[in-house]
């Protein structure tokens, strides 16, 4: 029963997306938007950034990246439509179908925004495999995390606001081990090098997600 209802839901997120695709196109359109502005900032050097800067810079472009499109999430919903997913679904089959997603959603931006960013910024990157684990494991925290935040937002007026205070401290765990982890990569260091954030990552994913699982049908009821 939760599968189908998960499976309905998705695939009712994609409809709607597909639909409105002035949404997805304007996140396509930051995300190339801000890549070409770093681009024209650092001009003829812009292939010879250092990998500190290199790296942060697009943490800095994948995280609003992120925000922009995981936002929306439930503070685009109406009060008629969540009645209505009152009446056909679960709490855990909603905020469950949400996550996975949004968490596809952001996975598939973080991987076209890194092939974008290093054609036009260059390729730093050793270990490309790494980084590339690393986006995944980093698009799904943020995804799990300002989704959650966001069905929180949701219920108070000034919910971009409360977005903004409570995401953003929320993601930092989050941050800090995909830099280090991305670090490790432009190095060439072994994946052994990494198991340790790799871990941390894994488990704050594993954690955020089941508090959304368990949080949210009473949220959503409040």
């Amino acid at each position: 029963m939760l599968l189908s209802e998960v499976s309905a839901l998705i695939k009712k997120e994609i409809i709607i997306e597909l639909r409105q695709k002035y949404a997805i196109n304007g996140i396509l359109l930051y995300l190339a938007g801000t890549v070409f502005i770093c681009y024209l900032s650092f001009g003829a050097q812009s292939s010879q950034l250092h990998p500190v800067t290199w790296n942060a810079l697009f943490w800095i472009i994948l995280l609003f990246t992120a925000v922009s499109a995981v936002a929306k999430s439930f503070l685009h919903e109406s009060a008629g439509l969540m009645t209505y997913y009152y009446t056909v679904a679960s709490g855990q089959s909603i905020i469950t179908a949400k996550i996975i997603y949004y968490s596809l959603l952001l996975v598939a931006l973080g991987l076209i925004g890194f092939a974008f960013y290093a054609l036009v910024l260059g390729n730093p990157v050793h270990n490309p495999s790494l980084f590339t684990i690393n986006i995944i494991f980093g698009a799904v925290g943020m995804a799990t995390t300002l989704t959650l935040v966001s069905s929180i937002a949701a219920k108070a007026q000034n919910n971009q606001t409360l977005l903004a205070v409570l995401g953003l401290p929320l993601l930092i765990p989050v941050l800090l081990m995909s830099i280090k982890i991305s670090k490790n990569a432009m190095d060439g260091l072994e994946w052994s090098a990494s198991y340790n954030e790799l871990a941390v990552i894994g488990s704050i994913d594993a954690i955020v997600c089941s508090l959304a699982i368990i949080l949210f049908p009473y949220i959503w009821r409040s």
